[in-house]
């Protein structure tokens, strides 16, 4: 509560800072910009719903479709399967075709996986709709970040990756709420129209300038760089500044002539290091079970599920909203300080009312510390975890490297995601409470490496975070 107090009143977050924000939001919201983050921000919406469409449509669909449990189960985790093979090609994919290709290529897959699962008359469609889906959210995990990050300001940057991040929980909750009213196909119909909305606007959708310096397209960069922070900006600096640094790493890439396995060099340790830690704590650190299970947590210690579903949604977004608006003001690092700090909370306190709970002991506060634990845990993570690390991923990687960054990020994520999602049931069998308490040690892991090792990234070009890695270590030492 301290750290968070402190972050709260820190000079950072001055009204006059807030006034400089509004302002800067307001001469960056060029045409192609609005229309970027509009893509993107659908696209995040139609991945919370793909995430959560199962949990409310799983007994109709059983029921329509004459399913087992087996067939359910299948249905349900092969989106996992999915997730891993879109995570293998996604820095591949976006390096070789470039983000906007990339951006057409996961709503196409977006709408087919949805028309296939709602048109299904057998399994095996259900299926292959749900694997599509799953190779395009794992694809869109690493592209919305990236791209984001590539074209926003640099001092709008985090607060539009926050906010586009912000979009992930609306359609998890969105999808919820519509799934214990609407049909499960009518259901998957209406998951497809954000895609199928997005479809004219991706005509006037500007590529990256740093994906255009890196594929030797440098007359557009200066061009596309005023079509994003307006026709009246002066962009010289910013163009100069892409194309010398990204001229630079490709001098180095020449010399060294490898291409994914350059990131396995000495000066990339640390950087890839703090993507893959800071991406993989809210995972191992009981986010999947916490999302899956969220029930069996609120039955288990007495807690009515629909309320609590209801104020944990509620907290989650109201956190994540809070968290955009800070991060640009209060810096990265506050944030997620505070962030793990109350995801550890909120997991330590998850594992005494379990404990409480077993023992009989006041049981009257139990329901009332499980339900305010979850809430604590969701709210903590909307503020910071949920958003940042993929926000900070997306920054440190220089463009020679990005796109295998990316993939050993996004598949860390998506191996770490499945472990805790597979794992979680059999956990809660062993100990109720020695599950939280490795969850909540975790996160604690998580915030002493935040504390002594992640850098401040606000306010500072992709080029000059990335010059913070890369140029205090030779460029020909290697690790393997």
């Amino acid at each position: 509560m301290a750290e968070e107090s402190l972050l709260l009143q820190s000079p950072n977050a001055s009204p006059s800072k807030s006034s400089s924000l509004l302002s800067e939001i307001s001469n960056a919201s060029t045409r192609p910009l609005i229309f970027a983050f509009t893509a993107i921000s659908c696209g995040a919406y139609t991945f919370g719903c793909i995430v959560g469409y199962t949990a409310p449509t799983q007994t109709s669909i059983i029921k329509d479709l004459n399913l087992s449990i087996a067939d359910f189960s299948f249905f349900g985790s092969i989106l996992t399967v999915g997730l891993i093979l879109g995570a293998l090609i996604c820095g591949k994919l976006t390096d070789l075709v470039g983000r906007v290709y990339t951006i057409w290529i996961t709503n196409i897959l977006f709408v087919i996986g949805w028309l296939a699962i709602a048109f299904a008359k057998d399994v095996w469609l259900l299926d292959v709709g749900r694997l599509l889906q799953g190779v395009s959210v794992g694809i869109f995990s690493y592209l919305g970040p990236f791209y984001i990050s590539e074209i926003a300001p640099k001092n709008l940057r985090g607060a539009a990756s926050s906010f586009v991040q912000l979009f992930t929980g609306v359609g998890l909750s969105v999808i919820y709420a519509l799934g214990t009213v609407v049909d499960w196909r009518k259901l998957a119909i209406l998951g497809s129209i954000p895609s199928l909305m997005v479809v004219p606007l991706l005509f006037f959708v500007p590529e990256s300038p740093r994906w255009l310096a890196k594929v030797e397209r440098e007359k557009e960069v200066e061009a596309v760089l005023l079509s994003l922070r307006g026709a009246k900006s002066d962009v010289s600096e910013e163009a100069k500044e892409i194309l010398e640094y990204t001229q630079h790493v490709e001098e180095q890439q020449d010399v060294d002539g490898r291409r994914f396995f350059k990131l396995f060099q000495r000066k990339y340790v640390l950087p890839l290091t703090i993507g893959v830690v800071l991406i993989s704590v809210p995972q191992l650190g009981g986010l999947n079970g916490y999302t899956f299970y969220t029930d069996t947590i609120f039955t288990s210690t007495g807690v009515s599920s629909d309320v609590g579903f209801i104020l944990t949604s509620i907290v989650q977004i109201s956190g994540g909203i809070l968290g955009a608006v800070l991060v640009d003001l209060s810096g990265r690092r506050s944030i997620l300080l505070v962030s793990q700090a109350g995801m550890f909370l909120g997991c330590l306190a998850t594992a005494i009312s379990f404990l409480l709970q077993k023992n009989n002991c006041w049981e009257n506060g139990t329901p009332i510390l499980a339900l305010s634990s979850v809430m604590v845990y969701f709210g903590s993570y909307g503020l910071g975890m949920g958003s940042i690390p993929w926000t900070i991923a997306s920054e440190i990687y220089p463009v020679d490297v990005k796109g295998a960054a990316g993939t050993v990020c996004n598949l860390v994520s998506s191996i770490s995601s499945w472990l805790v999602a597979y794992s979680f049931s059999f956990l809660l069998q062993w100990s109720s409470t020695g599950t939280f308490v490795i969850f909540a040690a975790v996160i604690c892991i998580g915030y002493v490496f935040t504390a002594k090792l992640v850098p401040e990234t606000k306010g500072k070009s992709l080029e000059e975070i990335q010059s913070l890695f890369t140029d205090s270590h030779p460029q020909d030492s290697t690790v393997f």
